[in-house]
């Protein structure tokens, strides 16, 4: 299994953002060929201070080929230059892979 994960730094204007993240960015994800896992998790804390991170995604495909198929779509393609306009400077990406 592949997954690609997303964490994202804490917005100035986080009510805009949740509008912005649900009724569009997450659409345009859920469109992503061969998307198997979507979960947006909301950083609470961390047991060593300040957490580096306000928001992870991760999403996930069942294999290396379903993965690159996906992050050479234009559908990829549309998400990712939303996250831009979106949250520009706030997001980084991991990409993993898992035995799941």
């Amino acid at each position: 299994m592949m997954k690609l994960f997303a964490f994202y730094q804490k917005p100035a204007d986080e009510t805009a953002f949740w509008k912005h993240y649900n009724e569009v960015h997450t659409p345009l994800v859920n469109k992503l060929p061969g998307l198997r896992s979507f979960r947006v998790n909301r950083v609470t804390g961390s047991p060593m201070g300040q957490p580096p991170h306000w928001l992870v995604v991760e999403m996930a495909w069942d294999d290396a080929e379903s993965f690159g198929r996906a992050m050479q779509s234009p559908e990829n393609a549309a998400a990712a230059e939303d996250a831009g306009r979106m949250a520009p400077g706030l997001v980084t990406l991991a990409i993993a892979e898992c035995d799941d």
